[in-house]
């Protein structure tokens, strides 16, 4: 249980700080508002990282369902226990803890919802869309970022066992967060124009799923025409991503 709890902690930060920085871009009268691009791809960034410091230890710190069937698909399972049903648990835990946490940025911006006019900026608050509506292009963006982000953990995770003597976990548990944080930061910014880099089925879902029951004033469609796209692209992303870096490095 243990481990079930640290997933949903830890996903629900991750929406908390990486919703609550789009909410304070988007939404009127914030004292965030209209910061820009580079505020939102840094706070996902430190959602991230804040994220997994919290909970790696008790969970791995997946917080992502592609992470998870990524790494149960190449045996590479990184929890304290192993095996597909474990992976199911982490899946639903990671669902319910992005659910609420973007009710929790809901009542952080409670106030901000009924000004601000446009229901599509209160629904990219809690979800992805893409500046152009093409669904091959979409998922070919979603599969790239993804492929990236878990083939770039993964390279992370495997420098620090390499590193010989103590040091290895010193790395492992106190730089490798901010460097996995950095690498979705980098994702952000050089993969995340097209779609808004999703890259994780929970991050979108949950959310988007909090929106639709939530009683948020003068809201408008939940698009779930494209919902499926930022769940099915991230998961074959990140299965690619962790079969090639196992076949090249494993």
């Amino acid at each position: 249980m243990q481990a079930y709890i640290g997933e949903f902690i830890g996903t629900m930060i991750l929406i908390i700080l990486g919703d609550g920085v789009v909410a304070g871009v988007l939404l009127r009268n914030s004292k965030a508002e209209n910061s820009g691009w580079i505020v939102i791809t840094f706070g996902w960034a430190m959602g991230v990282a804040i994220a997994v410091y919290c909970v790696g230890q008790f969970s791995g710190a997946h917080i992502n369902p592609a992470v998870t069937l990524a790494l149960a698909t190449t045996g590479q399972f990184a929890g304290p226990f192993s095996g597909w049903g474990a992976a199911i648990g982490y899946i639903i835990a990671q669902f319910l803890g992005a659910f609420v946490g973007a009710v929790i940025v809901w009542l952080a911006y409670l106030a901000h919802w009924e000004p601000t006019e446009d229901a599509g900026l209160k629904l990219g608050v809690f979800c992805t869309a893409p500046g152009i509506y093409n669904t091959p292009a979409n998922v070919i963006t979603e599969v790239i970022g993804t492929f990236v982000l878990v083939f770039g953990i993964s390279g992370i995770v495997a420098n620090a066992g390499a590193v010989p003597g103590d040091l290895a976990p010193v790395i492992a548990s106190g730089i490798n967060p901010l460097l996995v944080g950095l690498l979705v930061l980098g994702i952000g910014l050089s993969l995340g124009g097209p779609t808004g880099y999703a890259i994780n089925p929970a991050r979108d879902l949950g959310p988007r799923i909090a929106h639709a029951v939530l009683p948020i004033a003068g809201k408008g469609s939940n698009d779930w025409g494209y919902s499926w796209i930022p769940v099915v692209a991230p998961i074959i992303g990140g299965i690619l991503g962790a079969v090639t870096f196992t076949v090249l490095f494993g």
